[in-house]
């Protein structure tokens, strides 16, 4: 097993005391290696090996389960990644409409190959199975935001948008249901009994104040409609529990806008959407699954 450094690593600059900080924070918990990791990439942008090492010392785990979890989540990389990861998919719907000349455009404009990082450190180049959204193809996701149907004319606008701001590409209009599941126990978060726009919603367990009952969030991306037993005050930060395991979905990273805890749930095919817990915010993440 090499899990040695890649070029241009900087895992000589890992704290150990902050390590060991994210592993007494989440120890004990179940599914606390998901969670670690989760932390320890949001604090590096990746997984250096020494962290890793620490993780496994701290937890009492063998240094290749630490690292099998590491490599089994999509989310998850052992390289440094850039400040925007750039993921143009190749499923083959995509492909049918000229994705391998998109992603070629791609390659041409930042200078890199997939699985490369630009010199200034500004843009990860992916390529990524199929995303769910065939309908809309060819897909490219950038830091979380779709792109629809672009072409190698439109590669060019894409990245500048992306350089201006990333919130301004986001497309509300092309929205797409996401399948679900818990990141701890693994189990289908999905409610086909419940429908919220028009789709299965995604059932979860919320407390907050002195309340605990059901909640149902709409599984569109992009969407915040939701349903609850308890209505839920402005501002309120939630804790959200899986229905099935109990386990309380705590996510590594907080929200960028509100510095509230993010909630994570894996999505089927590959990858992970993170939303944040307070009440009103609509800060949203979903790191695309890296299959090929």
């Amino acid at each position: 097993m090499d899990i040695s450094p890649q070029p241009g690593s900087t895992s000589n600059q890992v704290s150990a005391p902050d390590v060991h900080s994210i592993v007494d924070k989440f120890k004990g918990q179940r599914g606390d290696i998901i969670a670690i990791l989760g932390e320890v990439q949001n604090r590096y942008s990746y997984l250096p090996e020494d962290a890793l090492r620490i993780v496994a010392e701290q937890t009492g785990r063998r240094l290749i389960d630490v690292y099998s979890v590491a490599t089994f989540y999509h989310s998850f990389s052992l390289k440094p990644r850039g400040k925007h990861l750039c993921s143009v998919c190749q499923g083959t719907a995509c492909h049918v409409r000229g994705a391998a000349g998109v992603a070629e455009e791609f390659e041409n404009h930042l200078k890199v190959k997939a699985g490369e990082t630009t010199p200034d450190n500004e843009f990860t180049l992916e390529y990524v199975n199929c995303l769910g959204a065939c309908a809309l193809g060819p897909i490219v996701v950038v830091d979380g935001q779709y792109f629809s149907g672009v072409t190698k004319t439109r590669v060019g606008d894409v990245l500048r948008k992306v350089h201006a701001s990333v919130d301004s590409a986001a497309i509300p209009e092309n929205s797409f249901p996401l399948d679900v599941h818990c990141a701890r126990c693994n189990h289908t978060l999905m409610d086909s009994a419940v429908l919220i726009d028009n789709h299965p919603s995604i059932k979860l367990t919320a407390a907050f104040e002195s309340h605990h009952g059901w909640v149902r969030l709409s599984s569109i991306y992009g969407s915040y409609n939701v349903q609850c037993e308890h209505e839920i005050p402005p501002s309120a930060v939630v804790n959200f529990f899986c229905p099935h395991c109990h386990s309380e979905l705590l996510g590594a990273a907080s929200c960028v806008d509100c510095s509230a805890p993010m909630i994570p749930m894996i999505v089927r095919g590959g990858g992970m959407i993170q939303v944040c817990s307070r009440r009103g915010c609509k800060s949203h993440r979903l790191d695309v699954g890296l299959d090929i």
